[in-house]
Formats: structure tokens, sequence, C-alpha cells
């Protein structure tokens, strides 16, 4: 059933006015997808890969990693083959943000518990609630670096 604007107007929490505008204009929640896209990655990261394509991956789905033919075929093989060599891998998500469609994560990833691993940034696209397009960046944490902050 449709909301109208006096039941807009009557809820009183930032939380429920969202809810129902996305409702609205048919957006999910504003946590919809950025669960999608924590629970893929952690899927892959513990070596669920093919598991997490077919529940996740819309069947148009492209990629944009430059070491990689940009369909869903060779990342999931890539991903597959990742897994096999680091069955330790730790993913441990540090933010999570969506706009719309578009979900980013910004995780350390560390190929085993030892290793100082990387901080890497997937961005997603979702069409239909699935995800359709992906990006990623990362960046080595150095050993020793100058920065008192770190890299998290």
């Amino acid at each position: 059933m449709p909301y109208t604007s006096i039941d807009f107007a009557a809820k009183n929490t930032r939380k429920e006015r969202n809810l129902v505008m996305n409702m609205e204009q048919n957006i999910p929640n504003s946590t919809a997808y950025k669960e999608i896209a924590v629970s893929f990655l952690q899927s892959v990261a513990k070596g669920q890969v093919r598991e997490a394509f077919k529940q996740y991956i819309a069947t148009d789905f492209h990629h944009h990693n430059p070491y990689f033919r940009g369909d869903a075929e060779s990342i999931m093989a890539a991903m597959e083959e990742n897994a096999v060599q680091s069955p330790e891998k730790v993913l441990e998500v540090k933010l999570a943000i969506q706009e719309n469609e578009h979900v980013a994560v910004h995780s350390h990833i560390k190929q085993n518990p030892e290793d100082a691993g990387a901080a890497v940034i997937h961005i997603f696209r979702f069409k239909d609630g699935r995800i359709v397009e992906l990006w990623d960046v990362g960046q080595p944490v150095p050993q020793d670096s100058p920065n008192k902050n770190g890299m998290f």
C-alpha cells in the first residue's frame, strides 16, 4: 500500500522517513545493497566463490579490473584460484556506503593472518537487486609508514 504525504509527515525518525522515501522511489532501503555487497565479499573471501556469483551476480555483469577480461567468468576463475592459493584469507570490512544503486566497501584484506595485507575499495553497481558492475582498487599496507594514523 503506497504511503501518503500524511503518512510521511507522521514519521518522526530519519530512518522511517528515508524508508518511506525509498519505497516511493522504488529504491531499496538504505542498507539492502550494502548488506549484499558485504555478503558477496565475505563469501568470496571464504572461498565460496561460485555460490556468491550464483546468488548475487547479474547475468549481464561486467567489471573493470585491468588484469582480467571484463566478464564474470574470468574474474570468478581468478577469485577461485586466489581462494585455493590463500585458504586463510582474512577480509575485514571497515566501511560500507550506499548511495542509490551504488555501494562502496572499504576493506582490509590479508592473504593469511600474518600478512600485512592491502587496503581495498570495491565499488558495486546494482540493477534489479543484483550486482551488475564492479570496480576494485587496492593499495598494499606498508611494513613501515611515517603515518602514525595507519591506513585504517
